[in-house]
């Protein structure tokens, strides 16, 4: 069924709802066969179906990324980016619709970030305005990029340095939240490094003189990293996970021990910094025990460039829709979530958002003022590295309960609520009036690339990914 009509604030909207129940049926389908980061053949497949269902030119695998598409519409004019993901998180299996953690499938993975409707939205804004320009004669394109691996896996940034997005005039995205607001263009420039550490084993017992553990050099790395945080910058990031510690048997001296770090700085040029820091220690602890270690980038992204004249358009379109028209229904499941959750991830969803807390509120139904400006977020996204390359701006809109942390069963279990599906169809009415304004206002499309070139001009783009490191795809899975 579908949704009431919206007024029609901005001839956009009623080309989305022409096209709403085939997206929210797409964003359940991918809610319902939640695939990690290079393995989502199945969603990619999804995406690609709709593209072609709906008149798209289609171009697959790209920058080499079997779980890559484009779609592209219309002709002429500037080329307009919408941009969309379809990953889960492993971990996060979770039943819909219920407010206690129940796993479908233990162990197994779940849309613990609502990319299911972030694909699906994109998805949606990018069909109305292919039926817009087709009706209105406006030259243009408008291109969908189903973009995987956004958990960890750095795609986009693979992508840009692929080139995917250099006749790209303009970038579009959103993301679910728990309130809805323009986003503040800050995160967290994020490398992932692994650092492979290689010694020699013997007996633990008769001969350990011998042995030159490659367990102790990982340990010795994480304690020069511990005393290496009391001398960066507070706002940075560094954080870390053992792949390998060499084995199970203590009388082995481990010969072979792999530990993965993320290092992420509020700039790219910090984090660059910080990378050197955290390997000359790497090399120390390898010195120290006579080991040699290898060490390799898996995968890394940029902070966020903001772009102030887009990030004013995509206010105007927000302003004038007004908030997510939650109902009754939505707000009474939202609040068995909220009692899951503890006061403080409530406070902190405000703070995030730039709001003092409020009481009784289970879902945002208004618009956050541009003049809010929240807590800096701390987590990293490969959105940024397109912000680089082209002027980009990103919306986030209110689909979950307030309070709901990210990466978290919760996300999961509402994202097929009809909640998330109204929030998913209002950010695709938000981005398809945003790509409207861009196609029509040659002066907004000017500002946007000026303010682009300024902020580049301050500190020129450098990919944070070496040239010979390349994505760490995996095997389709057999029929």
């Amino acid at each position: 069924m579908q949704t009431p009509a919206t007024p029609n604030i901005d001839p956009i909207l009623s080309h989305v709802d022409s096209h709403h129940d085939d997206l929210v049926a797409l964003a359940d389908r991918v809610w319902g066969m939640p695939e990690t980061l290079y393995a989502e053949y199945r969603s990619c497949a999804e995406h690609t179906a709709v593209l072609r269902a709906k008149g798209f030119r289609v171009t697959e695998e790209v920058a080499g990324i079997p779980t890559a598409v484009m779609g592209e519409a219309g002709a002429g004019g500037p080329v307009i980016a919408i941009l969309g993901e379809y990953d889960a998180l492993p971990g996060l299996s979770q039943e819909a619709n219920i407010a206690e953690p129940r796993p479908l499938v233990p162990g197994g993975a779940g849309h613990g970030c609502g990319h299911n409707l972030l694909g699906s939205a994109a998805l949606l804004a990018a069909c109305a305005l292919q039926d817009w320009l087709a009706a209105t004669g406006t030259p243009g394109r408008v291109r969908y990029y189903g973009c995987p691996a956004e958990e960890g896996g750095a795609a986009k940034t693979f992508m840009v340095r692929d080139g995917a997005f250099a006749d790209v005039d303009t970038a579009i995205t959103w993301h679910p939240a728990t309130l809805t607001k323009v986003d503040d263009a800050r995160s967290l420039a994020n490398t992932r490094m692994d650092f492979t550490f290689t010694g020699r084993t013997s007996h633990a017992a008769s001969a350990p003189h011998l042995g030159r553990s490659a367990l102790d050099a990982c340990e010795l790395m994480s304690v020069g990293v511990n005393y290496l945080r009391e001398h960066v910058p507070q706002d940075s990031r560094i954080h870390y996970a053992y792949l390998d510690a060499g084995g199970t048997a203590p009388n082995v001296v481990q010969g072979k021990a792999k530990v993965r770090y993320a290092i992420r700085s509020t700039s790219l040029a910090g984090m660059m910094a910080l990378n050197e820091r955290v390997r000359k220690v790497a090399e120390g602890a390898a010195l120290m025990t006579e080991t040699e270690v290898e060490i390799s980038v898996v995968s890394a992204v940029s902070n966020l460039l903001g772009n102030t004249p887009l990030e004013e358009a995509m206010q105007t379109a927000m302003d004038a829709l007004g908030g997510v028209a939650f109902d009754d229904a939505d707000r009474e499941y939202a609040a068995r979530i909220q009692a899951t959750l503890s006061p403080e991830d409530i406070a902190a969803s405000y703070r995030r958002f730039g709001l003092e807390p409020r009481t009784g509120e289970a879902l945002c139904d208004y618009v956050v003022p541009r003049g809010a400006r929240g807590e800096a977020m701390m987590g990293s996204t490969d959105v940024a590295d397109v912000s680089w390359a082209v002027p980009t701006v990103q919306a986030r809109v209110a689909t979950h309960a307030i309070g709901t942390p990210g990466h978290t069963w919760q996300i999961t279990a509402q994202g097929k609520a009809p909640a998330a599906h109204k929030g998913m169809t209002y950010a695709g009415q938000v981005m398809g009036a945003v790509g409207r304004m861009l196609f029509t206002d040659e002066t907004l499309l000017a500002r946007a690339k000026k303010d682009h070139r300024e902020r580049l001009a301050r500190e020129p783009y450098v990919c944070p990914i070496p040239d010979d490191v390349t994505p760490p795809l995996r095997p389709r899975p057999a029929a």
